[in-house]
C-alpha cells in the first residue's frame, strides 16, 4: 500500500475541509439569509462543480493558476514557485471542486434555524458576530458537520481534478486515487484493490455518518 500517497490524500482532505469550514460557514450563512434578487445566480455558481466534468474544471483551474494568470505571476513573484503541478495549486483546486459538498449542507442547516431565535438574540443585545457562534452555530451543528464529513470524503477520493491541476508527483500531488489508477495500469491488481477497500471503507464511513446525522436533524 502507498502509504504516501495516503498521507497526501488526507492532508489535502484535511485543509481543503478546514478552509472551507472557516470561509464556508459565514458565506453560507450570508446565502441562507439574504434577499438579494440575484441570489440564484451564485448558488448556480457554487454548485456547478458538482455537475461539471472534473477534467473540465482541472482545466480552467490550470489556466487560472498557470505562469501567464495574474495569480500565477503573483504567485510566482511571492513564493518563486509555480502553482500549477503543486501541492497549494491542488489545494486551491480541491477547495474549487468540493466547495458545493460543504455549502449545500451548511446552507441548509441555517435555513433551518427559526429566524424568530435570531432576532431574539439581537434584541438582547448579543452582536451578530456573537449571534452567529452562540445561536446559530449550535442550532445549525448537524447541517455543519454533515457539510465538513462530505467535504473531506469528496476530496479523499478526487481524480480528475487532481490529473489535471496536480499530475502525479510522489510526496507532493500523488493521492491515493492517482496510486490506485497507476497500480492497475501496471496490472498489480492485487495492490490496487487493497488501496481502493481504503477508499471504499472511509466512503462507506462517511456516507454511513452523514446520513445519521440526517437522522438527528441534519439536511442536505
Amino acid at each position: 500500500m502507498d502509504f504516501e500517497a495516503i498521507w497526501v490524500s488526507v492532508r489535502l482532505a484535511f485543509l481543503t475541509t478546514l478552509v472551507l469550514f472557516v470561509l464556508g460557514l459565514p458565506f453560507a450563512y450570508w446565502l441562507a439569509f439574504t434577499k438579494w434578487r440575484f441570489k440564484f445566480l451564485v448558488e448556480a455558481l457554487v454548485s456547478l462543480p458538482m455537475i461539471l466534468p472534473p477534467t473540465v474544471l482541472g482545466f480552467y483551474v490550470l489556466i487560472a493558476l498557470g505562469p501567464h494568470s495574474p495569480i500565477g505571476r503573483a504567485y510566482e513573484g511571492v513564493t518563486g514557485k509555480f502553482l500549477p503541478f503543486s501541492f497549494q495549486g491542488l489545494l486551491l483546486a480541491s477547495i474549487l471542486y468540493s466547495t458545493p459538498f460543504a455549502l449545500r449542507p451548511f446552507i441548509a442547516g441555517f435555513a433551518a434555524v427559526d429566524r424568530r431565535l435570531i432576532e431574539a438574540s439581537w434584541s438582547l443585545g448579543v452582536s451578530r458576530v456573537s449571534t452567529f457562534f452562540e445561536v446559530v452555530c449550535p442550532v445549525a451543528w448537524a447541517g455543519i458537520l454533515t457539510g465538513l464529513v462530505l467535504a473531506f470524503a469528496h476530496t479523499l477520493g478526487e481524480f480528475g481534478v487532481v490529473l489535471m491541476v496536480g499530475g502525479n508527483i510522489p510526496g507532493a500531488t500523488r493521492t491515493v486515487s492517482i496510486a490506485i489508477y497507476d497500480e492497475v495500469q501496471a496490472l498489480n491488481y492485487a495492490q490496487a484493490g487493497v488501496t481502493s477497500l481504503v477508499l471504499l471503507g472511509s466512503s462507506f464511513i462517511a456516507l454511513a455518518a452523514t446520513y445519521l446525522l440526517q437522522r438527528k436533524g441534519g439536511v442536505l
